[in-house]
């Protein structure tokens, strides 16, 4: 009938475009280098030497303390040390981390899959993520299709062939992997609502103020778009559109001096009893980040803020330097 023949059209084409993209990505996964730091990020060739002549840590932090001068970093150590990966002979970047399985330094790196035998980081986690999107939908589908069978089978309406094993054992590990694929799935969708990496999770970066799990983060919004980019067309397609460089992400974190924290405990204990209007962090980087282009420019006025101006100073965190 015709009725029958366009369910199994339908049913061709949304096997074969599920199965497509669900091989696309995970060949992008497998196959895609992971971002390695630029140059900028390695020691001069007397700096190194330097490096390598010094014996104690203290002079070896001021050798990179001084060529980390002019290099994007808002992060240290838990030590409040310059991140220096020794094997590699370079700066670390933010949110970059040394693989031991691949023996180089990852931009943003989130793990090291042994399903995909790569590293997902910033060049290919957005390939990662449609993979595990793409292979949830592709079990689901089987499963779905093969219920009706599975049905039968249990209600002994199945012919007695040995088909019906291959249907029980199909629709069990399609829901065995659905449910497995929908928890990890589940968890990096919570990792990029929240634009932290598997890494990050665990021990949390740690700027001038201190560590803080939540220091890059933009927004729900903003997060995304980092990973997948300003073109929605493009978001369900596995080719690269994430944001930046790999090597510097805005944050909003401002730190503050030391001697204001009581200029601004005072301001704020004025403004709870004399006013309910709210004063937001101001950006970092706010003309010079894209992610944070859109948001408004805070206006401060009142005596309470010309006391700070006065008094203290902002401290936004530009380098590394104390």
């Amino acid at each position: 009938t015709i009725s029958s023949t366009a369910e199994k059209v339908v049913y061709l084409v949304v096997f074969h475009l599920s199965f497509v993209m669900f091989i696309w990505s995970y060949g992008k996964t497998i196959f895609t280098s992971p971002a390695t730091p630029s140059n900028e990020f390695c020691l001069s060739k007397a700096d190194k030497e330097q490096y390598e002549k010094e014996e104690r840590p203290e002079s070896q932090q001021e050798i990179l303390r001084r060529a980390a001068k002019d290099l994007p970093i808002y992060t240290t150590t838990a030590s409040r040390a310059i991140r220096y990966c020794d094997r590699c002979q370079l700066i670390k970047p933010d949110r970059c981390h040394h693989c031991s399985a691949c023996d180089v330094c990852v931009l943003k790196m989130d793990h090291h899959c042994p399903w995909v035998n790569n590293c997902v980081g910033f060049s290919n986690y957005k390939f990662f993520l449609l993979f595990l999107m793409y292979s949830l939908l592709y079990c689901l589908f089987v499963a779905a299709t093969v219920l009706q069978y599975f049905i039968k089978f249990w209600t002994n309406e199945l012919p007695d062939t040995h088909a019906k094993f291959h249907v029980l054992f199909l629709f069990f590990v399609a829901a065995m992997f659905f449910i497995s694929i929908l928890s990890l799935f589940s968890y990096h969708c919570w990792l990029v609502g929240k634009n932290r990496s598997t890494i990050e999770t665990f021990r949390a970066p740690t700027f001038r103020n201190g560590p803080d799990k939540n220091g890059f983060s933009l927004g729900c919004s903003k997060n995304l778009r980092e990973v997948f980019g300003d073109e929605k067309k493009y978001w369900l397609l596995p080719i690269f559109t994430s944001l930046g460089d790999g090597c510097n992400f805005p944050t909003r974190l401002v730190i503050m001096d030391p001697e204001q924290l009581t200029v601004s405990s005072q301001n704020e204990s004025a403004k709870s009893s004399g006013s309910n209007q709210s004063f937001p962090t101001r950006p970092l980087s706010e003309s010079q980040n894209r992610l944070l282009a859109g948001d408004c420019q805070w206006v401060e006025s009142g005596p309470e803020e010309a006391n700070v101006k006065s008094g203290a100073k902002k401290h936004i965190i530009v380098s590394l330097e104390s």
